[in-house]
């Protein structure tokens, strides 16, 4: 295939989830169903943990940030996916595939560094809760709100300029339903194995050193757990792990099961399936792992229900 750089290409094709006319109407209502399932859910969190002074605690307003990130991790690849269902046109240009890949990577990286930043705020109140309103103050979380963003901006910043260095062959089908990096780096035509591992390794780094930071926060917590005498005391600071984790699992899970799929497997389709996992269903579940699990934020909303219902 004759190669040409970035600057020669006007827009990409996206396989996109079936080539079956009379399926497309039906992914594209239940999609649009989830993605307005998760602005509901996300939305709903935000509005309860800013409405009730109960929930002004630093776990709830990361929490907040956490759903805020959800939204624009969602938002990022749905929309577009959408459109083409609709208009059966699966074509994107080079910036807005650019754009996506930005803004995708952003996104993903801020709720990798949130998910460890409630972890270790897990681990400050059940290894010492006397000193928690201390350590966990609001210029602490205020810090840690923007150094996340310098993060998730740096890393986002650092693949978009790796991105911009590929050189593409005139085939430009991506085989996925949005500008999915590992994807993206298969059409590659002249792309040094280099660079193709520094863009790993970035990945590793930015996504690899808050879960660790997540599983040494879960092992001094589980340690900590284990010494107390009771099973009621075991349970109740359990408890108050139980729907992060679940994120956590959740986010992590359906991520490294897409990535290896995506290595491991030549079959598009079931990539795209793993893809879904967490780029559709993730960002949608949250909201109800949070909200089934956790008492204070289910009185919230319910009362938030009961004064609009007023």
């Amino acid at each position: 295939m004759e190669p040409q750089n970035y600057t020669g290409i006007s827009q990409f094709r996206l396989l996109g989830l079936s080539d079956d006319p009379e399926l497309q109407p039906i992914l594209f209502g239940l999609f649009l169903s989830i993605y307005l399932t998760t602005i509901l859910g996300n939305l709903l969190i935000i509005l309860a943990v800013t409405s009730d002074p109960h929930l002004h605690t630093p776990m709830y307003f990361f929490l907040s940030i956490l759903s805020l990130a959800d939204l624009g991790f969602s938002s990022t690849t749905v929309p577009k996916m959408l459109v083409n269902l609709q208009t059966h046109n699966k074509s994107i240009n080079y910036p807005g595939c650019l754009m996506q890949v930005a803004f995708f990577i952003f996104c993903g990286c801020m709720d990798s560094v949130l998910l460890a930043v409630m972890a270790y705020d897990r681990l400050v109140a059940i290894c010492h809760p006397l000193h928690y309103p201390i350590i966990m103050n609001s210029r602490l979380c205020g810090f840690i709100v923007l150094l996340s963003l310098v993060i998730s901006l740096l890393d986002s910043l650092v693949h978009c300029l790796m991105v911009s260095q590929i050189t593409f062959c005139k085939d430009v089908e991506i085989a996925s339903f949005f500008c999915e990096l590992p994807q993206l780096l298969k059409l590659a035509c002249y792309y040094s194995s280099t660079k193709n591992i520094f863009v790993y390794l970035a990945g590793a780094i930015f996504g690899g050193i808050p879960a660790s930071g997540i599983l040494y926060s879960y092992i001094q917590i589980v340690s900590a757990v284990l010494r107390v005498p009771s099973a009621s005391g075991k349970y109740k600071a359990f408890s108050t792990c139980g729907s992060h984790l679940s994120v956590v699992c959740l986010f992590y899970g359906t991520a490294m099961g897409a990535y290896c799929s995506s290595v491991v497997s030549d079959a598009p389709r079931k990539v795209m399936v793993a893809s879904v996992g967490y780029t559709v269903v993730t960002p949608m579940l949250n909201p109800f792992v949070y909200s089934l699990r956790n008492r204070d934020i289910k009185r919230a909303l319910w009362f938030l229900a009961c004064k609009k219902a007023c």
